[in-house]
């Protein structure tokens, strides 16, 4: 048996989910595995007269993760497995909390080290794909977050059909919340909103209308929070050459779910992207109506067109747009080197005492990944970000992540 062979079955029998599985060899022949390093870090500077000076941290990520073939036959079971974890590399007096480390109640700091294990059943069917466990994944109305050291996990059950041509079914029911600085699950809260609750339930489907038309339509329930029905509209038109414009249109409803407190707010949201060659320029437009904030599961990511490095633009009556420019230096024979910087400013603001607040956002983005050799695949990316509010903190943050992934087979 292969080296490799022999690992795989170990972490799927060391899983609990293994052992019936191991007499299926294909199980272990079509497993793959992989290695990725993060090494990140994050500066935050308030620059408000009374507000804390900043928040600074540097830590190491380590990210294995495991995924099984099926067995043979009709139903085929598999197991994945992922193991997170993360060390600190300094943190100094008094700038914790930057969301890399877990926070040590001790000393008021941040704690050394936290791991995570992740262990995934899964059984596939034809085209469908049922998992159940500790789950990684987006859709327009749940997604998890990777914008820190580790990702962040759900626990719960999710469901993937695609049996039809162009219509692809997603749905679900979580229990649980691992956030990216936490080594334990804990139940869900709503950005904003607050409250508790044990279950988010979710289906929804896209359906492919044309090569260039996709529709969305997904339902999503935090059981005792929220109700949230979301559309969606995308549309690639090209326009000759190397040109084509991209048209992404996004609305969400929520209502409140039970007893917890009164919810009223609709999102909208669009986003028109022209590409030429390496240069891409956007424009984006959203707006909150309604009398609360745009309610998503705290320590997720919003499908929102204005959701960016640190603002969402959520909250109630919100207006914000958006320009953005891209540019991949592939065209000028760079491959692996990008660049991004985007604008963002909202008004209308309703928070508190707050009548008509004001805030706005400029983030830029370069990144390189080695494409070949031996450092294919070491990543060094360095994100910026400045952030005006006359509502709120304003702030600088730099974030330095240098990354290198490795398939182990």
């Amino acid at each position: 048996m292969h080296p490799n062979t022999r690992l795989a079955a170990a972490l799927l029998a060391g899983s609990g989910l293994g052992w019936p599985l191991l007499a299926q060899a294909e199980l272990i022949e079509d497993s793959h595995a992989s290695l990725e390093l993060r090494n990140y870090y994050f500066n935050r500077d308030f620059r408000q007269t009374g507000a804390r000076d900043k928040a600074e941290e540097w830590a190491q990520g380590f990210l294995l993760r495991v995924e099984s073939g099926f067995t043979k036959g009709p139903v085929g079971f598999g197991a994945d497995a992922i193991g997170l974890l993360g060390v600190k590399l300094d943190s100094g007096d008094g700038t914790a909390g930057t969301g890399l480390l877990p926070a040590d109640r001790g000393s008021g700091g941040s704690q050394d080290e936290y791991s995570k294990l992740g262990l995934t059943g899964k059984m596939k069917i034809s085209n469908s794909l049922l998992k159940a466990g500790a789950l990684h994944f987006k859709s327009p109305i749940v997604s998890a977050n990777d914008s820190r050291l580790l990702p962040q996990l759900f626990r719960g059950a999710l469901l993937g059909v695609q049996e039809i041509e162009s219509l692809t079914l997603q749905g679900g029911r979580l229990d649980r919340i691992k956030l990216n600085s936490s080594s334990d699950y804990q139940e869900f809260s709503a950005n904003r909103i607050g409250g508790r609750s044990d279950a988010f339930t979710f289906a929804g489907g896209d359906y492919r209308i044309t090569p260039a038309l996709t529709t969305s339509l997904h339902y999503g329930q935090l059981e005792g929070i929220y109700a949230q029905t979301f559309v969606g509209l995308t549309h690639n038109l090209a326009l000759g050459g190397t040109q084509s414009l991209k048209s992404d249109m996004r609305y969400a409803r929520s209502r409140e779910d039970g007893s917890f407190r009164e919810l009223d707010n609709e999102a909208f949201g669009a986003l028109f992207t022209w590409r030429i060659e390496g240069h891409a320029l956007g424009a984006g437009y959203q707006k909150m109506a309604g009398d609360d904030p745009f309610p998503y599961i705290a320590g997720s990511d919003p499908f929102l067109v204005n959701f960016v490095q640190i603002g969402d633009f959520a909250n109630a009556g919100e207006r914000s747009w958006q320009l953005r420019y891209d540019y991949d230096f592939a065209s000028l024979g760079v491959p692996g080197l990008t660049f991004m910087s985007r604008y963002v400013s909202g008004d209308q603001v309703q928070l508190g005492a707050v009548d008509d607040g004001e805030e706005s956002e400029r983030d830029t983005d370069i990144a390189y990944v080695i494409q070949s050799g031996p450092l294919k695949n070491l990543g060094l990316k360095w994100r910026n970000a400045t952030v005006h509010s006359n509502f709120t903190n304003d702030l600088d943050e730099n974030r330095l992540i240098l990354s290198y992934s490795l398939a182990l087979w």
